[in-house]
């Protein structure tokens, strides 16, 4: 078995500290970097979109948030044709992907290989906030991946005893022991080798030397929501009058390929604090961020062992929904930007509430730009073009702010810095969103299974068309779940590798 990764080991020490992730954000040996088209409805601003380009793929540069989505949403796959994807089916694969520090239940299990911790330490701000929460009219909720998902409540995190858990911690770690499997680092897969209507082998370029492996059993595609269209695009696997206009000759007319993107949309509410509580007062003295090094470094403990995503709600923008559409997420620090230079922190003490909208409308594109392989692939989100989605993330930004202005935050808020409590009217809040608003990094869908017109796969990943050849990664969810999509990735990989042992084993 060979295993193809174009980027590094994931030996780096900031992989595996929590914390560590903002200084992953925009690191390019091992982050893809890349970068959306302008967007119109956003001014013509273009989204930057980090993704893991290292062993475990995104889930090691990630803000490891552990949640699963909606038991709605699953349904809602099975609806569109995904037979043995509704709640029922995937919660088997969930639990036994996990390893639950509150113990097993019927929700959770215990003994898998990926880590779900607790925050490791104490956060008296996040709990103030859920308290306000709670002031503001949302019910009180201690597992957002148990019975319900609707309330206000502590998040867990994809660690283990302060370090990251990645999938390559969770599972390649173990398997690289294995004597029949090869893994290649620095190995981009170039071209997915088809004869015959059979996936048979792969080009790669690795060390800058082209070379091609055959593959005497299927080929696995997992090269994510951008990396993955992009790939079987070069192979001929996609709409003909894209790949014609490259070059490219069409194996296969697929118009699913790079289709139907999905990603959830946020805007910030950015606070300053009254009090030298928060993650930007760590940042911003170099006494703090030396102290907070080696209480890491000596005990694996502090500041630094946390994700500083620690708390946060779901909610309904509109109460005739039948389950949440909006998500909270409460973080311990504020910034003055985001983007490929990377993360800047507030010269302040600072939190910030992300009003996320986690059911939007919007569909866009991955596309080749060229027929270099090494060239990067145009992404298009076509972000806020619905009315819907608007009004859903205004909704959402007006429940934060109340959040913000009850008693049980009112020894911490000084003021709103983002969008300012200046903004009041739907106008002025629309405009905001059209300003300050970005890709949450959760894509979805651009190579997604079913059985309409447009399904690249089947309900079992398989190219639809082309024999031995299934695409296990993100990009085959047909709808983005209602929260952070690490976790649900993982389910459909546990999913696949019991699918693929079955049908290797039904055909001999």
């Amino acid at each position: 078995m060979l295993l193809l990764e174009a980027g590094e080991d994931d030996r780096k020490f900031w992989i595996h500290v929590p914390m560590g992730y903002a200084r992953l954000f925009a690191d390019p040996r091992v982050n893809w970097m890349f970068e959306s088209e302008a967007e119109p409805e956003l001014g013509n601003r273009t989204l930057y979109q980090p993704r893991g380009k290292v062993l475990g793929g995104t889930s090691s540069i990630n803000g490891m948030v552990y949640m699963r989505g909606n038991p709605a949403d699953y349904n809602e796959w099975r609806q569109r044709g995904c037979n043995g994807w509704d709640w029922e089916s995937v919660l088997p694969f969930f639990k036994k992907a996990e390893d639950q520090e509150r113990g097993a239940d019927d929700y959770h299990g215990v003994g898998g290989p990926l880590r779900v911790s607790d925050q490791p330490i104490r956060w008296e701000l996040a709990e103030s906030w859920v308290a306000a929460a709670l002031e503001a009219g949302l019910p009180a909720n201690h597992d957002f991946n148990g019975e319900r998902q609707d309330g206000a409540g502590p998040f867990q995190s994809t660690t283990n005893r302060g370090r990251r858990w990645s999938t390559a911690a969770a599972y390649l770690a173990t398997a690289r022991r294995r004597p029949n499997l090869k893994i290649e680092t620095r190995a981009q897969a170039t071209r997915i080798l088809i004869e015959d209507g059979r996936a048979v082998g792969v080009e790669y370029v690795a060390d800058g030397v082209q070379r091609r492996a055959r593959a005497q059993g299927e080929i696995i595609v997992c090269g994510g929501v951008y990396g993955s269209p992009q790939l079987l695009q070069l192979s001929g696997l996609g709409p003909g009058a894209l790949l014609q206009r490259h070059g490219i000759a069409v194996v296969r007319d697929l118009p699913g390929v790079g289709a139907d993107l999905q990603d959830h949309f946020y805007v910030r509410l950015a606070f300053r604090c009254k009090q030298p509580v928060t993650m930007n007062d760590i940042v911003n003295s170099p006494l703090r961020r030396t102290l907070a090094g080696l209480q890491y470094v000596l005990f694996r403990a502090g500041p630094l062992s946390s994700n500083g995503v620690c708390a946060g709600a779901f909610a309904r923008s509109d109460p005739r929904l039948d389950r949440p559409d909006i998500q909270l997420n409460f973080t311990m620090w504020s910034f003055a930007g985001r983007d490929r230079s990377g993360v800047h922190p507030h010269p302040f003490p600072g939190f910030s509430v992300s009003a996320v909208h986690l059911r939007p409308e919007a569909r866009g594109t991955v596309e080749i730009k060229s027929p270099d392989p090494l060239a990067a692939p145009a992404i298009r989100f076509n972000f806020l073009r619905s009315r819907e989605d608007v009004r859903a993330l205004t909704a959402g930004m007006r429940l934060a702010r109340k959040i913000s202005r009850q008693p049980a935050l009112a020894d911490y808020v000084a003021e709103e810095v983002l969008p300012g409590a200046a903004v009041e009217t739907d106008q002025e809040f629309e405009a905001a969103i059209r300003e300050h608003g970005l890709s949450n990094l959760h894509p979805v869908g651009t190579c997604h299974m079913g059985v309409d017109a447009h399904a690249v796969l089947d309900p079992r990943l398989r190219v639809n068309g082309v024999g031995r050849l299934r695409v296990v990664d993100a990009s085959v969810m047909p709808s983005v779940p209602a929260g952070n999509t690490n976790a649900p990735t993982i389910m459909i990989a546990e999913k696949a590798a019991a699918m693929i042992r079955e049908d290797a084993r039904a055909t001999g």
